[in-house]
């Protein structure tokens, strides 16, 4: 095989339907092997990706989180809040398979500057921004994923990070912090259901797709190491909507170039053919080549 660093996806024909993202995910076990095919520098200083997602014309939107000013720890809990809001600005960058440079826009007010996971209905991107802390607040954006004109959809008391649009009900299916909980809203901000997530493996970083009751969810958790450093758990998981509970959920360890968990935050799923492709952003870089879109498949039955 050649170096994937070189190598670039043939994205003649891919399908990213619900439909079938969800077949093709029942498949995964935690013997799957996800292989590395193609590893190709973004020309844009990425800052904190956050969530990915594909649009008209093979074209992908990444969300990610330029923090200025880190988060600090309370000693106590002010406010209801464990830590400060810290200081930042959130983008959305218009890239494709090669990681070039196509576009950006820039989202969120004051401390609500953290962009999450991204979803594209055909018609908008949603992008839910909040501040960078549990508990706290939230707006919901449309953005035009052709003028990158950005609309406020709606605003929530409640970090949300992750969302998805189901193409068959119109609502948007959403993850708070740490996804601990599920939140159904119309696309007007009307909460219409709320249910704690019920695995506790994993925390669901990105919402990929929704539909027929059920969302498919990736995410990571980091476990503490007897020695230094810490075990990276990803996974990618079946969600169904009414009840929060895990359907079929499979693990993730394959590595970044960063060391980092592929799953570690932007995921996008599609088929292609008898394949599962994942095209994720793992790693935050700060500069131009400093991180990478990663594009891996596994095998279908």
């Amino acid at each position: 095989m050649s170096d994937p660093s070189e190598s670039l996806v043939s994205l003649a024909a891919y399908d990213d339907s619900h439909e079938a993202v969800v077949t093709a995910v029942r498949q995964l076990t935690r013997s799957t092997t996800w292989v590395m095919v193609g590893r190709v520098p973004f020309d844009f200083a990425t800052h904190h990706p956050q969530g990915i997602t594909r649009g008209h014309d093979h074209r992908l939107y990444l969300s990610t989180a330029e923090i200025t000013e880190a988060t600090q720890p309370y000693e106590s809990p002010v406010d209801g809040y464990d830590r400060t809001p810290g200081r930042g600005q959130g983008h959305v960058f218009v890239t494709n398979d090669e990681g070039a440079a196509l576009g950006q826009v820039s989202l969120g007010e004051d401390t609500i500057y953290h962009p999450g996971g991204i979803d594209f209905d055909g018609e908008w991107l949603w992008v839910p921004t909040a501040e960078y802390r549990p508990d706290s607040r939230s707006i919901v954006y449309r953005v035009d994923p052709n003028t990158l004109a950005v609309h406020e959809a709606f605003r929530f008391d409640d970090h949300i990070g992750g969302i998805v649009r189901d193409r068959e009900t119109g609502l948007l299916h959403a993850v708070t912090w740490g996804s601990r909980r599920l939140l159904t809203f119309t696309t007007e901000g009307r909460l219409t259901h709320r249910v704690d997530v019920k695995s506790h493996f994993v925390d669901y970083q990105t919402c990929v797709t929704a539909g027929v009751g059920h969302m498919v969810c990736t995410g990571i958790a980091e476990y503490p190491l007897a020695g230094p450093g810490v075990f990276s758990l990803g996974g990618i998981a079946i969600v169904d909507i009414a009840s929060g509970r895990i359907e079929h959920e499979a693990p993730v360890t394959t590595l970044s170039p960063a060391g980092r968990v592929v799953t570690y935050n932007a995921v996008h799923l599609e088929i292609d053919g008898s394949v599962l492709r994942m095209f994720a952003a793992p790693d935050d870089g700060e500069a131009a080549g400093d991180s990478h879109l990663l594009t891996l498949e596994t095998a279908l039955a």
